[in-house]
């Protein structure tokens, strides 16, 4: 990516993770980059896929960010350690939530570039938590991925929404409850 590209990316990201993405528009990111809207549209050809590139840059950073949080964990702790990145990422990262639960609430056309994105992201935190059951030996890892992803969505969006000061405390709770239903 050119440094102009990279600049343009970074200041639509910025825009549309603070404002919304249908509150930005290309005239908007243009000025804040220094830069036109020709150059912008010969870099990403649309707003459509510059909103896919923040959002395919911002789920890359969140799955290094979770991987690497992840690793530093022995593997006993390692399904809740996701949970303490969640928190940690939000405090520093993401105050007003996810990036892709937010979009999914702006694009709701299923053509969209972006829209394509968000189930994939999801599922790849389901394959995490399968892949971190598996690993400690708990019992039906898949159904246990599908309710340990609800959890965190739905932690998300009460300590972002809600603004609930319980909200990670009591997932955690959850967790707990559900890893000791599922050990052999």
């Amino acid at each position: 990516m050119t440094p102009t590209a990279e600049r343009i990316l970074s200041v639509a990201s910025e825009l549309f993770y603070a404002r919304g993405i249908r509150a930005v528009g290309v005239d908007t990111i243009a000025e804040a980059a220094e830069t036109t809207k020709k150059t912008l549209y010969d870099r990403f050809g649309s707003k459509d896929r510059l909103v896919a590139a923040y959002l395919e840059r911002r789920e890359q950073r969140w799955q290094a960010f979770v991987s690497a949080y992840v690793d530093r964990r022995p593997p006993a702790e390692r399904i809740l350690a996701v949970f303490d990145a969640m928190e940690e990422w939000g405090e520093r990262d993401a105050r007003r939530g996810c990036s892709a639960i937010n979009a999914g609430a702006e694009i709701t056309n299923p053509d969209h570039p972006a829209r394509r994105l968000l189930a994939p992201q999801k599922l790849w935190l389901r394959d995490l938590f399968v892949e971190l059951a598996e690993a400690i030996g708990l019992r039906d890892p898949r159904d246990l991925a599908d309710q340990l992803l609800l959890i965190h969505e739905g932690a998300l969006v009460g300590s972002s929404v809600a603004e609930l000061d319980t909200t990670m405390d009591a997932a955690r709770a959850a967790v707990r409850t559900l890893i000791a239903a599922h050990r052999r």
